[in-house]
């Protein structure tokens, strides 16, 4: 649930070779697939519906926006006509709707801050069966790698401004977990406290009593008649933005009392009540109004099995990827020697988006070798622990956490799969 880092995306055709599959293996890091017309994808789903992205023509000419249409037999549906950014998050995945899926994230202009998370069904006639919006990007994957998938966001539209502290002064907007029970969308976020529990306690080290004590003597709104030295006022807002961040943490995973317990703590007591409405209000106004229920289940007991890994099939041997220079901070993923496959699926995983770093000028031969990686891709695409065989590369290791697939199948169902590739180095 990471904070999405932007980039500057390129695309170029590179090959990732598949050796024969090894015994090992959250939003999504920044970049989409076609922006601003450049970037293509076209896959043909095992229900027959074809996915295409890619830049709209206009009297025989590409143009400066990207489409996005599903199309069977002489059919067509125009899901996104000519928007800015274009992304496919998902595709193939079972979400909980009963049917096959491809998940849009959509920009309709640039001047837009936020995504639309658009679902279609791929089934015949293809329809739009959900739209979440309020997100600056959304990723689907199955978290737990327990068979279901998830769709993680953070909460950025009711947040923006919020205090007037713009989106960018954030360490990140509320984080959400979303998933389809019963075709019914439900906020799950209270079933994965232990990530929330993490931020909170990153965000608690950054305070001392000093700073919550001179927090607590300011009028909360930072808007005194007199104002402090611009220095002090800084310190105070940062004060005033992690104690925000911490009640939003406890807030969206469910746990209200501690909540406010933490508000009181550490908020102006003059302000607490003003500055607890608005929390609520900001809230009702988000995501949260989408949503048709909230799951109040802190470890339920299916989250005690775990999925089957397969592993890729022997006669598979290479896949066709796209390279984009590295986005930032991505977390690095966890070691797949640690999930056992046993057995093979029916159809490799299949790129949607990979960036690969790029080599700095004057690499040595060395740096220029291609690295074997072990990596798990879950049933929503996403790559859910990776380990190099080769040269120790942490850039490429963390890329990793952005890469999108379309999972691998076992008897037409999507699954989740280990295997082996060899990442040859982009320029």
């Amino acid at each position: 649930m990471s904070r999405p880092q932007k980039s500057c995306l390129f695309i170029a055709p590179v090959l990732f070779a598949l050796a024969v599959p090894a015994a090992d293996c959250h939003g999504e890091t920044g970049g989409v697939l076609c922006d601003g017309g450049f970037g293509v994808f076209q896959w043909r789903s095992t229900t027959g519906v074809t996915v295409s992205v890619g830049a709209p023509k206009s009297e025989g000419f590409a143009i400066h926006a990207c489409q996005a249409k599903l199309s069977w037999g002489q059919q067509e549906l125009v899901a996104a006509p000519q928007d800015a950014q274009i992304d496919v998050d998902a595709v193939d995945v079972d979400l909980g709707v009963g049917v096959p899926v491809v998940a849009l994230q959509i920009k309709k202009s640039a001047a837009d801050k936020f995504m639309s998370y658009e679902i279609y069904s791929l089934s015949e006639p293809p329809q739009r069966l959900r739209v979440i919006n309020g997100g600056e990007m959304y990723s689907a994957a199955d978290t737990d790698l327990d068979g279901r998938v998830e769709i993680g966001t953070e909460d950025a539209a009711a947040v923006d401004g919020f205090e007037e502290i713009p989106l960018s002064s954030l360490d990140f907007a509320p984080p959400m977990m979303l998933r389809f029970e019963r075709k019914q969308l439900i906020d799950v976020s209270a079933q994965f406290r232990p990530e929330y529990d993490r931020r909170i306690a990153a965000l608690r080290a950054q305070l001392d009593d000093a700073q919550v004590k001179a927090f607590r003597q300011s009028d909360g709104t930072l808007k005194a008649l007199f104002p402090p030295l611009p220095m002090e006022w800084a310190r105070l807002r940062r004060t005033k933005v992690i104690v925000l961040e911490i009640v939003w943490c406890y807030l969206y995973s469910g746990r209200q009392q501690e909540a406010w317990n933490t508000l009181a703590e550490m908020w102006p007591p003059s302000d607490l009540d003003r500055i607890r409405a608005a929390i609520l209000d900001a809230r009702a106004r988000g995501i949260a109004h989408e949503v048709d229920g909230v799951s109040s289940e802190t470890d339920p007991r299916w989250k005690k099995a775990k999925a089957a890994i397969y592993n890729a099939p022997l006669d598979k041997t290479s896949i066709p990827i796209f390279k984009h220079p590295l986005s930032a901070n991505a977390p690095i993923m966890s070691d797949p020697d640690a999930y056992e496959a046993k057995l093979y699926a029916d159809t490799l995983p299949m790129q949607i988006l990979l960036r690969r770093p790029m080599l700095p000028p004057g690499s040595n031969d060395a740096m220029e070798a291609a690295i074997p990686l072990n990596i798990v891709v879950d049933s929503a695409g996403k790559v859910r622990a990776a380990k190099s065989l080769g040269r120790d590369d942490q850039e490429l290791l963390r890329a990793t956490a952005g890469w999108k697939f379309v999972p691998a199948s076992k008897g037409g169902h999507p699954v989740a799969c280990k295997f082996r590739i060899d990442v040859s180095p982009a320029r």
